[in-house]
């Protein structure tokens, strides 16, 4: 692979250059010698000559390297190097061939750039439905040994039986394996929850605070520092949660008469509410200082106050904005693991009470897919089965997010 991007480092680019100009001389001697325009601007007829010489050896270059890495055969490097050249040569030689008054280049560059846009967008659609059909068929492999709606609407969690049977041990109580995914759902949804009551608030009095109170000199100061944040990572928030939030917690209930586990819903919630507010402060300050500015002046001039203004006219028409940036920061916390894993804890307990031990869908996949158990044990399985759940979640929750911004924008769009 480190061959094959110095080819095209020191092969390609010099030959990408070289076939620019030689295009480019072309169209400008033909125009010269003829005495009449081309169809295309000198400069198309290069860019021309590039797409000929340098995408039929890229694509053949990415399929000898696909080839390669299935094992179907092995490309030795050096045919490998001397077909590209080859077809680049051939490619070169070909353009050169057509370029001509009539020939449309720079038709043909925009359609080349359509068709690279269309394969980059499939490419995230293709990558996105793969994930979605390996989890399907993990999963289905799980729910034909564990019924989906005891999965669902069960309320206990304890594989260790499916373990000891995936190890040949303890058969006779095997089945007797729990899979209920209710507690897990729960956790994640209560510190989900947590996290969000804490984000969305100051992010968006951040937002608006930056946005149309603060200083041009405050606001180049204040917003670094806020997005800062965005930048730590999860596994430091989660030593802060363990060793100064979850203790301070324990001690503050302990104060109130009530009685805290230091793996607590709570703690991971609070720290995780911090480590999102960025996504919600700075999507939403964006979106507010996008709004056009005769919105505000209007609303100014029919005696409106600049809270009424911000109440009544902005932040109805940032709304789409904001509900996307909450949902961004949604998906965020809910796909968060070290600071669950440090603070919260593995076990798995349905309980209506922020201060006791809970975990969440994203620890127990973790949890899961690690250790000495094989790949096709139901405890493993189970990782999937609670992926497609999560992913069903999570595709409603889209689904009536986009409801929502819709409607938004109908009014005030």
């Amino acid at each position: 692979m480190l061959k094959i991007l110095l080819y095209f480092l020191i092969g390609v680019l010099p030959l990408c250059y070289a076939a620019f100009y030689i295009g480019r001389k072309k169209a400008r001697t033909g125009e010269l010698e003829s005495g009449e325009r081309f169809h295309s601007r000198p400069a198309h007829y290069g860019w021309y000559s590039v797409i000929w010489m340098a995408v039929p050896s890229l694509v053949i270059s990415f399929a000898f390297t696909i080839i390669g890495s299935t094992k179907i055969f092995k490309v030795p490097f050096t045919m490998h190097l001397t077909t590209i050249l080859l077809i680049a040569a051939f490619g070169l030689w070909y353009s050169q061939k057509k370029i001509a008054k009539n020939l449309k280049a720079r038709n043909f560059i925009e359609k080349t750039i359509k068709v690279t846009l269309i394969a980059a967008s499939l490419v995230s659609i293709l990558t996105t439905i793969g994930i979605v059909f390996s989890i399907l068929f993990e999963s289905m492999k799980f729910f034909s040994q564990v019924s989906f709606w005891n999965f669902i609407t069960g309320t206990e969690w304890d594989p260790d039986t499916a373990f000891l049977q995936g190890a040949g041990r303890d058969a006779a109580h095997a089945a007797e394996a729990k899979f209920g995914s209710v507690p897990i759902f729960a956790g994640t949804l209560m510190v989900t929850l947590i996290a969000l009551a804490v984000a969305v608030p100051i992010g968006l009095f951040s937002a608006i605070f930056m946005s149309e109170y603060a200083s041009s000199r405050v606001r180049g100061l204040v917003k670094p520092i806020l997005e800062i944040l965005a930048g730590i990572p999860s596994v430091v928030y989660g030593f802060f949660a363990a060793i100064t939030v979850s203790p301070l917690i324990v001690h503050a209930a302990n104060f109130f008469g009530l009685q805290a586990d230091y793996t607590n819903a709570l703690t991971p919630g609070l720290v995780m509410g911090i480590m999102i507010i960025p996504f919600v402060s700075s999507l939403s300050d964006d979106v507010i200082n996008a709004i056009p500015q005769n919105m505000r002046e209007g609303s100014l001039a029919l005696g409106m106050t600049r809270s009424e203004t911000m109440k009544h006219v902005l932040l109805p028409a940032a709304m789409p904005g904001i509900i996307s940036s909450v949902l961004l920061a949604f998906s965020r916390a809910i796909g968060e693991t070290m600071i669950v894993v440090m603070a919260a804890g593995l076990q798995p307990k349905l309980s209506a009470n922020p201060l006791d031990g809970m975990t969440t869908v994203t620890v127990k996949i973790v949890d899961a897919l690690t250790g000495d158990q094989s790949f096709d044990s139901l405890e493993t399985l189970s990782a999937f089965g609670l992926s497609f759940v999560l992913l069903i979640i999570t595709l409603i929750l889209n689904i009536v997010s986009s409801v929502i911004i819709r409607k938004f924008r109908k009014q005030y769009v």
